[in-house]
């Protein structure tokens, strides 16, 4: 018989069986589409050593460049705010007041490295970071205020009127002298301030008294179910110029400014006449405002915050809030959803995102400066940073399933693996709805994606993402786990973020890297990594270089719509690009409830010089998996053709 083509359109399909998708690709990981064609996906790099990883969960970033030229990135962790320049790591990130009073020394031991801070009513939990000023020390002592003052410390543990920190640090240069500390009794004096407190690393449910029906269950106990979502620590970051807005979600906005003289040694600061209480900020890049949304009703009372309230400043101010006849400052209230979750700058508006509805927030000039109308309902957006501009049009995912987008009208876009992202249960690969705030949209303009990661049914933290590639019009699905992820613009490649986490206890997960994080500060909750992705073939980090292993897997094809039986002879495999080996498998059965088998002859080793491949295979229906294994291996598919010919109904 002759050779027959077997041809799969581009894209995953995960909305039906396997042998009722004809001509598809059915599942996969780490590929892309192009030409509509499937391909392993470009490796990643880790931007920094191994000392240099961040301290918490990235949940924001924002690139931009200086008057001067200089090329910043800001991160936004559970920890603090950060700066990543010339190839290294800044702590930019802004501080509370000053706990009131001040502290003494002790030490835990004779002699040791962790100090005991005598501090009434402190307020610290454990995994706060504070700075250490004023600090005099007490007699019959090796420290020096220094050791105190030279960079940030982690707070250990705490009782209600002391906690400990740690001088034993690798990254700050500890020495050996401070290592092995002269025993202090109740000595000196020290002054604590602590870093501006964003929140916790995972959404979580509450489960306090307060957190559902008034009344119900036992006073003073604690529920066992809840429907009240605790937000995780977030961010907002963007640019005013060469001035960083960054905002804490529900909490304070601040300001770092490129251009200041030594601008990397210098901290955010608390922005001046700002609301104190907004879910997020973002710059209307056209005209020059910047709007809180779901803020202070009353600027400076943060018990006003309404999450459906609007304010945004006068025109190239970051300062002036309140409206006058001679400003263009303003306030709307939104109607329709419960609170705001998400605004992205489009074209020539901000698109402004609640839990239900879509507002188009426009320019228009004196009187009203900003024409704002509803645009969608029953659209609402997932979270904060699950919405994306790409191409002309914003991309977000939905609160109840689906994928939107916005390019004038409001569409809800087709989608052939939605009900494998968003079916949950224990087990399943779908979205977990009760972490969803921390899904992260973002665009890769080299290779027409829009990607969200996810964490999937049961996981608090990010470890799926699933990728509209809009030139393609095709989705695909896979495990990448980034917490952040920036687009090639500012620097010439995408820039990611990947959360290893650590437990309470401080024990390393298995796959963890050492965690040293910048300016001495310790991290025991976890670290984040930052790579440049689409860089060669493989994962290069701290540890080395590992393979990352791509697989597609085609759907079930057959003779005659299953007639026959198959029995095939040889096929012939072609690829656009091969560099290194990749491996082929067939999977036969003769009916779509059988579970399928790989081909006692497969996996087929295929280099750039195979031209045929001869075997052995009978079933009704034939399946084909393509993949690689090892490191520096890379492959762009072409088609396959098969020897096959009818061989009996039985």
């Amino acid at each position: 018989m002759a050779l027959k083509k077997v041809k799969f359109q581009p894209g995953f399909d995960k909305q039906g069986t396997p042998a009722a998708s004809p001509g598809k690709w059915i599942d996969g990981d780490f590929v892309r589409f192009r030409y509509g064609i499937p391909e392993k996906t470009g490796g990643w790099q880790q931007l920094t050593n191994d000392q240099h990883t961040l301290p918490g969960v990235a949940r924001a970033q924002h690139t931009f460049t200086s008057l001067a030229g200089e090329r910043y990135a800001a991160i936004g962790t559970s920890q603090g705010l950060f700066l990543y320049y010339g190839g290294a790591f800044y702590d930019i990130s802004p501080l509370d007041s000053a706990l009131s009073g001040t502290g003494t020394f002790t030490t835990s031991a004779a002699a040791g490295a962790t100090v005991t801070i005598n501090f009434t009513s402190h307020g610290l939990e454990p995994g706060r970071y504070i700075v250490l000023s004023s600090v005099s020390i007490g007699s019959n002592t090796t420290l020096g205020a220094d050791d105190f003052t030279a960079h940030p410390f982690e707070v250990l543990t705490t009782t209600t009127n002391t906690f400990t920190i740690s001088l034993t640090n690798p990254a700050a240069g500890v020495t050996t002298t401070e290592n092995n500390v002269t025993g202090m009794s109740n000595g000196g004096s020290v002054t604590v301030t602590p870093y501006a407190e964003v929140g916790p690393t995972a959404q979580t449910l509450g489960y306090g008294w307060g957190t559902y029906l008034w009344g119900d269950s036992t006073w003073g106990t604690a529920r066992t179910t809840s429907n009240v979502t605790l937000e995780p620590g977030n961010w907002s970051l963007d640019n005013f110029g060469e001035t960083l807005i960054a905002t804490i979600a529900n909490g304070k906005s601040f300001t770092w400014d490129a251009g200041a003289t030594n601008a990397r040694t210098i901290r955010a600061a608390l922005m001046s006449g700002a609301p104190t209480a907004s879910r997020l900020t973002i710059v209307s890049e056209t005209d020059r405002h910047l709007f809180h949304l779901g803020t202070e009703t009353t600027i400076g009372n943060a018990s006003t915050q309404d999450p459906m309230f609007i304010r945004f400043s006068d025109q190239e101010s970051t300062s002036v809030y309140t409206p006058t006849a001679t400003n263009t400052a303003g306030t709307f209230q939104l109607d329709k959803g419960n609170k705001i979750v998400a605004a992205v700058q489009g074209k020539d508006y901000i698109l402004i995102l609640t839990d239900q509805a879509a507002y188009v927030a426009q320019f228009v000039g004196p009187p009203f400066t900003f024409s704002i109308r509803q645009v969608g309902t029953n659209c609402g957006c997932l979270g904060q940073h699950a919405v994306s501009f790409a191409q002309g049009a914003v991309f977000w995912m939905g609160t109840s399933g689906g994928f939107f987008q916005y390019d004038g009208t409001v569409k809800q876009l087709p989608c052939l693996v939605e009900d494998f992202v968003f079916t949950t249960g224990d087990g399943n690969l779908g979205l977990n709805f009760e972490a969803s705030e921390i899904v992260y949209s973002g665009h890769n303009s080299l290779y027409t994606e829009v990607n969200w990661f996810y964490p999937k049914s049961g996981s608090l933290q990010v470890d799926r993402v699933v990728t509209y590639n809009y030139g393609e019009a095709s989705w695909y699905t896979g495990s990448l786990d980034r917490t952040t992820y920036q687009d090639a613009d500012v620097y010439t490649k995408p820039y990611a973020t990947n959360y290893v986490a650590k437990d309470e206890s401080g024990t390393n997960d298995p796959s963890d890297v050492p965690l040293f994080p910048i300016s001495g500060i310790t991290n025991t909750y976890g670290a984040t990594v930052y790579y440049a992705h689409e860089v060669g073939t493989d994962q290069i980090n701290s540890t080395g270089t590992s393979a990352i292993a791509a697989f597609i897997r085609s759907s079930d094809f057959d003779i005659d719509d299953g007639e026959f039986l198959m029995s095939m002879r040889r096929f012939i495999p072609d690829y656009k690009q091969i560099v290194g080996n990749s491996l082929i498998s067939l999977f036969i059965s003769d009916f779509p409830s059988q579970t399928q088998s790989v081909s006692p002859l497969g996996p087929f080793t295929v280099t750039s010089t195979t031209t045929k491949i001869d075997t052995r295979a009978r079933g009704r229906l034939l399946s084909v998996k393509i993949e690689n294994e090892s490191v520096g291996e890379t492959w762009r598919y072409g088609s396959l053709r098969l020897d096959a010919q009818p061989d009996g109904r039985r």
